[in-house]
């Protein structure tokens, strides 16, 4: 999501080649010091780049974590001596109060499914900014599988219990204090069971800038969460989200991300008679969900499809499928090419 060392290089102006790797240990070790070696530089980079505001001192960042997510305080201090102990590297990992960023992406909740409840979601975004890391890890005892952004947090990912949770940029310019939602997502995944837990954690979580928040577990529950430094959270059962929240806030972004017509577009999918799940994927996996805009910061990264009820994530681009279950990841790489512009 942010400045790193890029995993897809360009082929041709018309496509991407883009490398997956999966990383599986129960808490941090070689290969994410591996991770850490690879993208710290241009995590430094981003993280003290001039923006405004200054990036609060490491006591204040502990503190804030302490307070906020508890739970994750012996993660985030074993991942500060996995890293050295560097002072800028643990103020960098509490994610508190980090510097903005934007993505595009889609999401949409089919909660009775043939197969149980499903969470399919668009990561749209840079692919050469994109970190490319699927983790399994048990940070807390939990097991926890999802795409990684931040060098822990999450963009999306499925726990042993059944709860399945994606986010989407909120549409809004607005920053203020709180943590990186990435990292919003790790927690709620590594401490709640259920949808009922998470909009407990949600609603109290400060977060930096505005984000939408969807989540579904093993029973079908589903909720978005319309979250803002600026506001207090809202929450809906509408089973879908783009990048504008109750209206678009930002009509330039909405219109540059064509979030209403995706709106429209999973609105619709959703209406359909006797959808299932691979229907709704195969919607994600075409346009207007499916956005080519790759040389503009706005292409589709990978569609991702959660099933709460058996553990299974699925990782898919046309013609490519790249699956893994809670519990049973096996590390590897996964590589496709996409056709851009």
């Amino acid at each position: 999501m942010i400045w790193h060392a890029p995993t897809v290089l360009p082929t041709t102006t018309q496509q991407w080649s883009l490398t997956f790797r999966a990383v599986c240990e129960p808490v941090p070790g070689p290969q994410w010091r591996g991770l850490f070696a690879r993208t710290w530089p241009a995590y430094r980079t981003w993280y003290c780049r001039p923006d405004g505001r200054r990036r609060p001192d490491l006591e204040t960042c502990a503190r804030m974590l302490q307070t906020h997510m508890p739970e994750l305080v012996p993660g985030w201090r074993r991942l500060v001596r996995q890293a050295g102990g560097d002072e800028l590297a643990a103020r960098m990992l509490s994610l508190y109060d980090p510097p903005p960023y934007l993505t595009g992406c889609s999401q949409a909740v089919l909660a009775h499914g043939r197969r149980g409840p499903s969470l399919v979601r668009n990561y749209d975004y840079a692919p050469q900014l994109f970190e490319g890391t699927l983790t399994g890890s048990s940070l807390t005892g939990r097991k926890v599988v999802g795409m990684s952004d931040c060098l822990w947090g999450l963009v999306d990912g499925m726990n042993d219990a059944g709860l399945a949770v994606s986010l989407a940029f909120g549409g809004r310019p607005v920053v203020g204090h709180g943590f990186g939602i990435p990292l919003v997502l790790r927690y709620v995944l590594e401490v709640c069971d259920t949808v009922t837990d998470a909009r407990a954690v949600l609603a109290r979580v400060p977060v930096h800038m505005a984000y939408t928040v969807t989540a579904v577990d093993r029973g079908g529950g589903h909720l978005t969460a319309y979250l803002g430094p600026d506001r207090e959270p809202g929450f809906t059962d509408l089973p879908l989200a783009t990048n504008h929240q109750e209206r678009p806030d930002w009509p330039e972004q909405a219109e540059a991300t064509r979030s209403v017509p995706r709106h429209d577009a999973l609105r619709a999918a959703l209406a359909e008679p006797g959808l299932d799940s691979d229907t709704l994927v195969g919607h994600f996996l075409r346009p207007p969900l499916r956005t080519t805009d790759y040389s503009l910061g706005f292409g589709t990264v990978y569609t991702a499809r959660y099933r709460p009820r058996d553990g299974w994530c699925e990782y898919r681009w046309p013609g490519s499928v790249w699956r893994h279950r809670v519990g049973a990841m096996h590390p590897g790489r996964h590589v496709v090419i996409v056709d851009g512009r």
